[in-house]
């Protein structure tokens, strides 16, 4: 079987969009365990202390050039990359997908449009992937990839979200937000473990030690992104 990259670390980052859902469509049908082989990156035995490994594994094979910098995955052309859990052979989500960390201070002039959340999802190639624990890694499947961009509508379901959400955060309310809030977009806490505490603002104007906040798409809205592609 051929897979389009050799072992090296060193892949190009794609010069387009279509040079991009090209690669991505190539790896569909592949599974895990091979496309790591090609790559030279070892599976992890579980995924539960190596959450990101799946998408460490697709940013190689995708020649993905942002790394750990604050930018999108593809930077060069302004492309995202979201691996997705799906349940077998189907396009239902099995979690809600992580956006980015929640700004609980500073956030004086932020607006919609400047938001990292509106970054980040300007455009995004979902690449859905087996993901039933009752599955071995290394022969879960690449489905075939989504690239999107949110139209009219499910931009407008977004913003409304974020500023609910962030209007809590600026009132000093980000302890009473629960995973409930939200039509597509929600807050929820981000942390390895409950002494991971960040600086927020209390509902007094008090600074406090909270979690992490992040946000996630919920499930239902990747749903019916997912709908137009499929596993292979």
């Amino acid at each position: 079987m051929y897979i389009p990259h050799t072992s090296s670390f060193s892949v190009y980052s794609p010069s387009c969009e279509h040079e991009l859902l090209r690669l991505a469509n190539a790896l569909s049908g592949y599974t895990l365990g091979e496309l790591s082989a090609n790559v030279g990156l070892i599976p992890p035995n579980k995924l539960k202390y190596n959450k990101g490994w799946i998408g460490t594994l697709l940013e190689r094979c995708l020649g993905a050039s942002a790394g750990n910098k604050p930018e999108k995955d593809f930077a060069a052309i302004g492309v995202e990359l979201k691996t997705i859990p799906v349940k077998y052979n189907s396009r239902r989500p099995l979690e809600s997908t992580f956006v980015c960390v929640a700004p609980l201070i500073g956030n004086t002039g932020i607006t919609w449009k400047n938001s990292y959340v509106c970054y980040k999802l300007e455009k995004v190639l979902w690449i859905p992937i087996e993901g039933q624990n009752n599955i071995p890694l290394i022969v879960r499947r690449v489905g075939i990839p989504l690239l999107w961009s949110p139209n009219e509508d499910e931009e407008q379901q977004l913003r409304c979200d974020w500023e609910e959400l962030m209007n809590f955060i600026v009132l000093g309310k980000v302890e009473h937000i629960t995973a409930c809030y939200g039509e597509v977009l929600q807050l929820r806490p981000k942390a390895t473990n409950g002494r991971a505490l960040t600086v927020a603002i209390g509902e007094f104007g008090q600074t406090i030690l909270t979690l992490p906040r992040g946000f996630y798409l919920k499930k239902h809205f990747t749903a019916k992104l997912l709908e137009r592609c499929s596993l292979s």
